[in-house]
């Protein structure tokens, strides 16, 4: 496994510099290898904690790749989406989709949790936005409260809240989570709290 990391490293400092190394990695996100899907994918993510803006040519493949079947593929390619947010927001709309049906996956927590993180990155842009995701956001909130992942999906939570968001979203969001933030303990009532503070 570390040797596959240090492979995914220092491929993605290759690709930092070489765009027809980009060029390869994105077009590996279509192909039939199941593997090679993955490297390309986990590459593509290490590439835009470094600099997202090189992938924006690779937004369309990127957004296209949430539809693979394997939860890896997906994980890096809503991580990636999400760090595109603030450089290319209208090419993520494209995403919203494909994050929904990641929000639901049965076997990955951490897919579930990247869509997380994508929806409310993304919602909290406009109003309108706000307004698109909320749904998906909330049915989240309820569904995986008590989850592993619950914690970090609140995390996401509160910078959403902190965003150009819709009246009424704001409200049913502030609803949503008061019980918590009255009733509940440690850090979830700590999260809830600061997201309740944030809309008020």
């Amino acid at each position: 496994m570390t040797d596959q990391k240090e492979n995914i490293a220092q491929l993605a400092q290759v690709a930092l510099k070489d765009e027809s190394v980009r060029n390869r990695l994105a077009n590996e996100l279509e192909g039939s290898s199941r593997r090679a899907r993955q490297m390309a994918a986990s590459v593509l993510e290490q590439v835009a904690r470094e600099d997202v803006k090189i992938l924006v040519p690779y937004s369309d493949q990127i957004v296209d790749a949430l539809n693979r079947p394997e939860a890896q593929t997906r994980w890096a390619c809503l991580e990636i989406l999400t760090r595109l947010v603030d450089v290319d927001s209208r090419v993520c709309d494209k995403a919203v989709d494909g994050a929904e049906a990641g929000l639901f996956d049965e076997e990955s927590g951490l897919v579930r949790l990247a869509a997380m993180r994508f929806l409310c990155e993304l919602g909290r842009t406009t109003d309108k936005r706000s307004q698109r995701v909320w749904p998906l956001i909330d049915e989240g909130i309820q569904c995986y409260h008590g989850d592993p992942e619950f914690q970090e999906m609140l995390n996401a939570v509160i910078r959403f809240s902190t965003g150009k968001l819709n009246k009424d979203v704001k409200d049913q969001l502030r609803d949503r989570m008061s019980f918590d933030a009255e009733s509940g303990k440690g850090a979830l009532k700590k999260r809830a709290t600061e997201i309740v503070n944030n809309l008020s």
